[in-house]
């Protein structure tokens, strides 16, 4: 009798284990969703109501996509986002693949230990003070690198931020501030490769660059394509550099170099609720485009 009241009891905790557990997952799930839809969904619903009203309600179907369309700056502004993005995407790809994977050689070292912490300190700061730091960096005449940028022809603060050099100014701003924290989940990423599969690659013969392509790469795929995705949402969202940097030079850099400025003026320049409206459902509309597609040609959600 006592043997059976035993076993009931270890059979009825065993079922509270679970049950307990599912219990937390769904609190910690509901805390996300409750965010999501508090300060996604909802904004999102309200920016598609405004994209397709006027300042009175009245419905007017694609007319404010029109009007937005039609300016003189929004070409130039797409264009722009989408030379930065090409700059922005490749950077990412390739040096912070490389890095990660260079990084991971040297793990054993003390060489490796400071890699990781030197990556990942620019990380630390936020946008804005990011750039005030490159700001800085950049001037002629206060930076620490000024015979650099001597020797590279440039002698004062407005050569260069020249309208051609910014898409890679940007670039360079921002793979120093986002970059180091990829390289750490790339390194993350290289360390849960089975110690099997790296054995077999050594024993095959395969040296340092063949195991790179052939077999590190390939089963990043799944890290790179995330990253990508990440990296084009952010990066379609340009915003803080070029706001800061057209402040700082009066002007010259312009306050409609990206999309995100242009519609931060519709709304706050020109009182054109609506049209910002727009253009914000634009951008969300090619980031989840961009995102499904790189989803459906990667195969991301497929099981290895």
């Amino acid at each position: 009798m006592t043997l059976t009241l035993s076993s009931t009891g270890s059979a009825r905790r065993r079922r509270r284990g679970p049950a307990r557990q599912s219990r937390a997952g769904a609190a910690f799930v509901a805390a996300y969703v409750i965010l999501l839809i508090a300060f996604g969904i909802l904004p999102t619903g309200y920016a598609v109501y405004f994209a397709f009203t006027d300042a009175g309600g009245t419905f007017t179907g694609f007319a404010n996509f029109i009007t937005t369309a039609q300016d003189f700056r929004f070409v130039d502004a797409v264009s722009h986002v989408a030379v930065y993005l090409v700059l922005w995407l490749f950077s990412l790809v390739v040096f912070v693949v490389g890095l990660a994977l260079l990084l991971h050689r040297l793990a054993s070292g003390k060489a490796g230990q400071a890699l990781r912490f030197l990556y990942y300190i620019p990380g630390a700061l936020a946008g804005a003070a990011s750039v005030l730091v490159w700001l800085f960096m950049l001037d002629p005449t206060v930076s620490p690198v000024s015979s650099l940028l001597g020797t590279l022809g440039f002698h004062t603060f407005g050569e260069v931020i020249a309208p051609g050099n910014l898409a890679l100014l940007f670039t360079i701003i921002a793979f120093w501030t986002g970059a180091g924290g990829w390289i750490v989940v790339m390194y993350g990423a290289l360390n849960n490769i089975p110690k099997d599969v790296m054995e077999a690659a050594h024993i095959d013969g395969a040296n340092a660059w063949q195991t790179a392509w052939r077999v590190q790469i390939p089963m990043l795929r799944k890290w790179i394509v995330y990253m990508v995705i990440l990296g084009f949402a952010g990066g379609a969202q340009l915003f803080v550099e070029p706001q800061l940097l057209s402040l700082a030079s009066v002007g010259v850099a312009g306050r409609d170099y990206s999309v995100n400025q242009l519609t931060y003026d519709f709304a706050f320049q020109m009182n054109n609720i609506n049209g910002a409206a727009a253009v914000s459902v634009e951008l969300l509309v090619v980031g989840v485009s961009a995102a499904a597609l790189f989803v459906a040609r990667s195969g991301f959600f497929d099981a290895d």
